[in-house]
């Protein structure tokens, strides 16, 4: 039980966030297709336009987020907000949606992210937190090293980033989010491709490999994320969907109010409990949620 809470819980946490991803500068350069205005294939175009909107997004170091993350068959609403001027740092709610008892048992659920750890609320009487350090994690398995890098890189230029090195950035029209047109992009990669492009180049070619024996495992084939950028080139919306024999993941994301000032304040050591040892295994997976 415990490990499917920290696994929605964390997981949840990261897809808002956005995927780690590495690849060339370029990304999506090497891609071919008709060619558009200016020479260069749509493919070519979209990639341009989504490394203008990473710049712009990227240099507003902080934002807003809410959305919905489904994990199997359990679906959070999760509410926030986060910075990304120094490593990672935010706090969120998430809340259990269509009756289901959650890993709060119904109730919501509250976290805190520093570059070092996560911290995650479940109401325990004596001491209510629960700390997942992410060196601890990345000791206990590929995985675990995957979602410390994760972790630790996340902000909402990555899914972006992601899309751009797949090589598969389609422009998918325009749309209405929440009052503003935005521009919706799209990209769908198989299991091979994502397993490298994931994770940045802190992990080893081995964890990499371990990585993607796991997906394959998991009966994971693909996923595919849409980004949706406003006029302003700043993200206004993310969804990243995978489906697997673990019954998949769906995200969908909003981010607003850039600039905003967050502050992050971790639990004291007096109110906090060791995840790891609380729930053994339960850092692996977290991770395994989050790649499935």
């Amino acid at each position: 039980m415990r490990t499917a809470r920290i696994t929605a819980v964390v997981a949840g946490i990261v897809m808002m966030a956005g995927l780690t991803a590495c690849g060339d500068k370029d990304g999506g350069g090497k891609a071919g297709g008709d060619k558009a205005a200016g020479g260069r294939s749509p493919v070519q175009a979209a990639a341009a336009a989504l490394r203008t909107a990473a710049e712009k997004t990227g240099a507003k170091t902080s934002a807003k987020f809410d959305g919905t993350n489904r994990l199997g068959k359990v679906t959070m609403s999760v509410k926030g907000a986060m910075d990304w001027s120094e490593g990672i740092r935010a706090q969120a709610e998430m809340s259990p949606q269509g009756g289901a008892a959650g890993p709060g048992g119904g109730k919501p659920v509250k976290t805190v992210t520093t570059p070092e750890a996560v911290y995650v609320n479940f109401g325990l009487r004596d001491k209510p937190w629960l700390k997942y350090d992410y060196n601890a994690m990345a000791k206990q398995s590929a995985l675990g090293a995957l979602m410390k890098d994760q972790a630790q890189n996340n902000n909402p230029t990555r899914a972006m980033a992601l899309v751009i090195a797949s090589g598969k950035a389609e422009k998918a029209g325009t749309e209405d989010v929440r009052g503003v047109r935005a521009t919706h992009y799209t990209a769908t990669y198989e299991v091979g491709e994502l397993a490298r492009m994931q994770a940045s180049r802190n992990l080893s070619q081995k964890d990499l490999k371990a990585l993607e024996e796991t997906l394959k495992k998991n009966g994971t084939t693909s996923q595919t994320i849409d980004l949706w950028i406003g006029p302003d080139n700043l993200l206004v919306k993310k969804t990243e969907k995978s489906q697997s024999d673990m019954g998949g993941s769906e995200s969908t994301a909003f981010y607003s109010d850039y600039g905003t000032k967050v502050t992050v304040q971790e639990p004291p050591a007096s109110q906090t409990t060791d995840g790891g040892k609380a729930g053994a295994g339960a850092g692996a997976g977290a991770a395994g949620g989050l790649a499935g």
